[in-house]
């Protein structure tokens, strides 16, 4: 009989130097605790991505050829929470598709998702950019804000070569896997990496002081083998104000050379993390 219940343990780990200097400082113990957290947060697509195995277990390799994930985060990781990747086949449904929960041990859910196989019923409401010219980070950049907010047009697109020694670093540092697809001279890029382009491109077009990746969709559509060259485009869908956060919703499509897409997000990041003081003006 097959299994329609997989569960895997992971210790969760900071993924970077935990320092105020670094890119993105909600991810520091000294930013988040100003924020009012308990310590740093681990990057939302790094929690994410330990859920790459069980997935795998679950659909199969063809889900980085052709396959589809939307997630939500519902409360922080830290570094050293125990988490359970807990996976569900969902067998009372048109399209088959598997649940997928990260738990801690508190019992506290952390993340919720469903992934399966081929095109996503979403996939059609994604915006695609109408300019993959990539460019350079422009030098003077400003801060994205709810009045500079340009609903509905794109992003200055990018682009990155996709190296052994990119692959390397990232494992290394991002993602502890020992699986062979994602290593050597002839690994693929971990879903990790592709779902990480949303937040790249947002600090590629605006300085972002700190930012809280709250849900995705991603849509894969070929692996990305060491040599590729990918360029990413994005294209902002909306910006607003919720509990004090500002969040930007924007869609982002990412493409080799040729033009060949190899995958499709649509992301959700507070991109103003509301202080202790404006989030307790809320509840007076």
């Amino acid at each position: 009989m097959a299994r329609t219940t997989i569960e895997n343990n992971v210790i969760a780990y900071l993924d970077n130097d935990d320092s105020p200097d670094i890119t993105n400082p909600i991810h520091s113990t000294e930013i988040a605790k100003a924020y009012g957290f308990d310590g740093p947060l681990v990057g939302g697509v790094t929690v994410w991505g330990w859920a790459t195995d069980t997935i795998m277990e679950a659909l199969g390799e063809g889900w980085l050829d052709q396959g589809w994930a939307e997630y939500l985060f519902r409360q922080p990781t830290y570094p050293g929470d125990s988490l359970t990747v807990k996976a569900v086949l969902n067998e009372d449904v048109p399209l088959a598709s598997w649940s997928v929960e990260m738990i801690n041990k508190s019992g506290d859910v952390c993340v919720t998702g469903t992934v399966g196989l081929g095109k996503a019923e979403w996939l059609q409401e994604l915006k695609l950019p109408g300019s993959m010219g990539a460019s350079s980070e422009p030098e003077n950049k400003g801060p994205l804000t709810l009045e500079n907010a340009e609903i509905g047009k794109d992003w200055l697109a990018a682009e990155l070569g996709f190296s052994e020694e990119e692959s390397t670093e990232f494992i290394a540092k991002k993602q502890h896997t020992d699986n062979p697809l994602f290593l050597g001279g002839n690994g693929i890029a971990h879903p990790s990496w592709t779902a990480g382009w949303a937040e790249k491109l947002l600090r590629h077009n605006f300085e972002i002081p700190s930012s809280m990746h709250t849900k995705s969709r991603v849509q894969h559509h070929a692996r990305i083998p060491i040599g590729t060259s990918v360029i990413g485009g994005a294209h902002l869908i909306d910006a607003y104000e919720r509990k004090a956060h500002h969040f930007a919703n924007y869609d982002v499509l990412l493409a080799d050379n040729e033009g060949n897409r190899l995958a499709q997000l649509r992301h959700w990041t507070i991109f103003k993390i509301a202080t202790m003081e404006e989030r307790a003006k809320l509840a007076d």
